[in-house]
């Protein structure tokens, strides 16, 4: 998804990055240390994507995820941050012995 912000910044994000950083409670949990670690989301799409006020969308995920409501304020922190996330992700993956697909690239 490419989102674009007021400030002249420009992000794209892969789905498989915002699924697995979905804010919902499944993924992230009801408090620290609660966090679920997405696995095979490597090849997950958006199907939908609906406004939530004025404020955030809520995408629907190929894979039936549908809970997670992303702020702009939270896309941005998403977009500026993206390749330390990505790398903390790949390594939890990995501490796991877990995969982002049936064949990992």
């Amino acid at each position: 998804m490419e989102i674009a912000f007021g400030d002249g910044q420009v992000f794209r994000l892969p789905y498989e990055f915002l699924r697995v950083y979905s804010p919902s409670a499944e993924v992230r949990g009801h408090g620290p240390g609660q966090e679920v670690l997405q696995t095979g989301k490597q090849a997950v799409e958006i199907r939908a994507l609906e406004p939530v006020g004025s404020y955030a969308v809520q995408p629907n995920f190929s894979d039936g995820h549908g809970t997670g409501i992303y702020s702009w304020d939270y896309l941005y922190d998403l977009g500026t941050n993206r390749q330390s996330l990505w790398q903390t992700y790949l390594e939890r993956l990995e501490t796991a012995g877990a995969r982002r697909g049936t064949k990992d690239a």
